[in-house]
């Protein structure tokens, strides 16, 4: 995303230190960072350690530093793009929900213009506290955005809810958390990876399917403001943060999966790599070498992406069509034979495995090529390309007066 300026506070907890990753993921990512502190928060971590991060001096009071119009806060917060409190203590959150303006941190917050993120930070049982809760439903109700927290252990040594999120799933929500959102209220189902058919307890057959292109496929939908379930096969990548994954080995796995889900869904994206063939003759032993080398049956797996293009109220399907050969032949003919409205083609030999992707998209009204790109913002224009399509299809409300 472009350069923000951001607005980033800090409260009083052990999280505090956490916030030094996040402040400097955010200027490496060519943002320009002011840090805000409750004087709680200085005893865990100084300012001056913020300074150096930032590269701008901290402001840790309303009467220090004042500008020549003595209005620190409002003029803080006016210049920013976004005002981000990573940690987000409970009595902060309890400040912001009630109106509060007792400190430069929720003064800043109720003479803000630009969009406010909270990132909560407490022990298990304060943020299962009634109360904790019920401010948090009202800040979510005034239009506040929240990120997790997560959940696991903690400085006090138990284990719950409550975890600030890490600065790298902070720092990646906060790029999405400006993206247009044209699937906002969409549902997407998605499929990504390769799938493994096992010829014995440790040998199979699969492809070099990295995952990327789906995986980065489901983090555009979320940027755009789609609800995500990601169907991966197996990969080696992290599944995008605030994104459901259901893990499957086969073929046929992925198939329950997607069957199971796709009454919910308004997209469904079959990026996956999915083998064309199952062994049917699976070994239960490891077939050791020595032995007479084994005779493998091979039965076609189902067409997940037919079967479900085919259902009475399919979601709006699109396809992928990896080719070696023939692309735009053999991605239309796919396209068409499955009724897809929508198919993205690449070449195997500039993509599996690649962290670049070149691609046409294949629509009713003709090919659209894409120049090469990384597969992030391959993503990104497949998004857009969709919620046109998703745009064009929906009724227009006018016509029904």
């Amino acid at each position: 995303m472009p350069a923000k300026h951001i607005l980033l506070g800090i409260t009083g907890g052990i999280a505090a230190y956490k916030t030094a990753e996040l402040t400097r993921l955010l200027v490496k990512a060519g943002h320009r960072v002011e840090v805000v502190m409750t004087e709680a928060a200085t005893r865990f971590v100084t300012p001056l350690t913020f300074q150096a991060l930032s590269g701008h001096p901290v402001h840790t009071s309303q009467w220090n530093e004042l500008p020549a119009n003595g209005m620190a806060h409002i003029d803080l917060s006016r210049r920013a793009d976004v005002f981000l409190i990573a940690p987000a203590s409970a009595d902060m959150l309890f400040k912001l929900a009630h109106g509060a303006c007792d400190d430069l941190m929720s003064t800043l917050a109720a003479a803000r213009t630009c969009p406010l993120i909270v990132a909560p930070a407490m022990n298990r049982q304060m943020w299962d506290n009634p109360p904790t809760q019920r401010n948090l439903a009202q800040l979510v109700a005034d239009g506040v955005t929240v990120f997790g927290p997560d959940s696991g252990s903690q400085a006090c040594g138990e284990t719950g809810p409550g975890r600030m999120m890490e600065p790298a799933d902070i720092a990646e929500l906060l790029e999405g958390f400006f993206a247009p959102k044209p699937l906002a209220g969409k549902r997407v189902l998605l499929t990504a990876g390769p799938t493994y058919e096992a010829i014995d307890p440790v040998r199979g057959i699969t492809n070099i399917s990295s995952g990327k292109m789906g995986y980065a496929l489901a983090r555009a939908c979320r940027d755009a403001g789609a609800e995500v379930v990601l169907v991966s096969g197996p990969t080696a990548l992290t599944a995008p943060v605030g994104i459901e994954r259901l893990e499957v080995t086969s073929a046929l796995e992925m198939q329950q999966a997607v069957l199971g889900r796709v009454a919910h869904s308004d997209v469904f994206i079959a990026v996956a790599a999915v083998a064309d063939y199952r062994v049917k003759n699976r070994a239960e032993h490891k077939h050791k070498k020595g032995e007479a080398p084994p005779v493998i049956d091979l039965e076609e797996n189902p067409d997940i992406l037919r079967t479900v293009s085919a259902l009475p109220a399919a979601p709006f399907c699109v396809g992928f069509a990896a080719e070696s050969r023939n692309l735009l032949d053999f991605a239309e003919a796919k396209r068409r034979s499955k009724k897809l409205p929508m198919l993205v083609a690449n070449l195997v030999q500039t993509a599996m495995g690649a962290e670049h992707n070149e691609v046409v998209i294949l629509d009713d009204a003709g090919a659209s090529p894409l120049p090469a790109m990384s597969k992030a913002e391959v993503a990104r224009a497949i998004v857009q390309h969709l919620a046109a399509l998703l745009s064009a299809r929906a009724p227009n409300p006018a016509s029904k007066q």
